[in-house]
Order: structure tokens, then C-alpha cells, then sequence
């Protein structure tokens, strides 16, 4: 089975059990609402669960719910499909960027109304001009076209390699580039720092956040 079928058989997985919650809450309503109230309310509940479900669908025939690696040519298809983008600019060579890889594929099939994705920055010059990307790993959060933020390295994930996936859908969450249902004022826990990074000059296009001062 492939990852986009086992996906569409989670989402109506999960379309039925919200519709047999529903179907719950209505009965325990039959002692306070009418006949008719209880079936304009299962009507309308039961429209926006199939709305929901298509919408999901259609996500999912966009690629979203997968955390894959693209090209340069490929980031502007995905700007006019997708309305909601998290994109990793990465090198192979650098650590940080696996620490990256590993949160974002645990975060994709979460959230797959954001479409997760990676692309080389020794490959795009063009978009790493542009976005003036000069330190890897750099996240970008893209909602509707426009960049709204981006997270350079770790700094503000607690400053640690050690962070965790949900401190990552934390700082998601406040960009609005993922549906986050926390407290976007107050954190997960965060792991305190073994050590403060900063970034040291290289002889390079690029500055990797794995260079630090010990």
C-alpha cells in the first residue's frame, strides 16, 4: 500500500469516528431539542465533516502529508497549489539539517493541510539570492505566497540540538503555517541548552549553524 493510499484510508478512518461522535452528542440532546432541530443539526454537522474529507483529499492529491525533497524549478508550482508551505533549505553535508529532517517527516503527515518540503541550497542559487538564505539549516514559513517568517538554525527552538518535535510545531503554529490547537503564548517544555551556538565565518557560500564556540 502506498503512503497516499494509507493516508486516505487514515483521514475516512477518522471521518468515521467524528461521525459516530456526532451521532452520540445528538442523542444525548434528544432531551432538549425537537425532532427537527436534532436533523438540521446532524444535516449540517454531518456537510461539513464530507467538506472536511474532500478538502483533506484534495491535499493529499497535492502531496501534502509527506516530507519530500524538491527542485528549484518545482518551488513554483508548489507556491500556486499549495496555500500553506514550511521549506527547508538544507545541505547534506551539514548535521543540523537531519536534526531538521527528522521533525519535519514526524510533523508532515500530522498536518497535512501544510505541505512539508526540502530543497538543496547548493542547488538553487536563484531562490537562495532571492530569499537571502545564508545560514543552513534555515526553515521557511510561506502562507498564501508570502514568507512570513523564517527560523535560522536552532536559536529559537531553545537553542539546543535536543529540542523537540513539538517545540518545532510550537513555533509553527505562531507563524499559522500549521493548524496548532496548544497555547501559542506559552511554549512545550524546552530542553536548556548544553551549549550556545553561533554561527563562525566560513570560507563558503553558506554558514552551517553546526559551527559553534565551545
Amino acid at each position: 500500500m502506498s503512503q497516499k493510499d494509507a493516508l486516505v484510508r487514515e483521514v475516512l478512518k477518522v471521518t468515521k469516528a467524528v461521525e459516530e461522535e456526532i451521532d452520540l452528542n445528538i442523542q444525548k440532546l434528544d432531551a432538549v431539542r425537537t425532532g427537527d432541530d436534532i436533523d438540521s443539526l446532524r444535516s449540517e454537522r454531518l456537510k461539513k465533516m464530507k467538506k472536511d474529507a474532500l478538502q483533506k483529499n484534495e491535499w493529499l492529491s497535492k502531496g501534502h502529508g509527506k516530507y519530500e525533497d524538491i527542485e528549484e524549478k518545482d518551488f513554483f508550482n508548489i507556491i500556486k497549489e499549495s496555500d500553506r508551505i514550511v521549506l527547508h533549505f538544507y545541505r547534506s553535508e551539514t548535521a543540523r539539517c537531519k536534526i531538521f529532517d527528522h521533525h519535519l517527516k514526524l510533523l508532515a503527515p500530522q498536518h497535512v493541510e501544510t505541505k512539508f518540503v526540502k530543497i538543496d541550497a547548493t542547488k538553487c542559487p536563484f531562490l537562495t539570492g532571492r530569499l537571502q538564505v545564508k545560514v543552513l539549516p534555515t526553515l521557511l514559513m510561506i502562507l498564501n505566497g508570502e514568507v512570513k517568517g523564517m527560523l535560522i538554525g536552532f536559536s529559537e527552538l531553545g537553542n539546543t540540538d535536543e529540542f523537540s518535535t513539538e517545540v518545532l510545531q510550537w513555533r509553527l503554529g505562531q507563524f499559522a503555517v500549521i493548524n496548532y490547537d496548544g497555547d501559542l503564548f506559552n511554549p512545550p517544555d524546552m530542553k536548556k541548552p548544553e551549549k550556545m551556538f553561533c554561527s563562525r565565518i566560513r570560507v563558503s557560500k553558506y554558514n552551517d549553524s553546526d559551527s559553534h564556540s565551545d
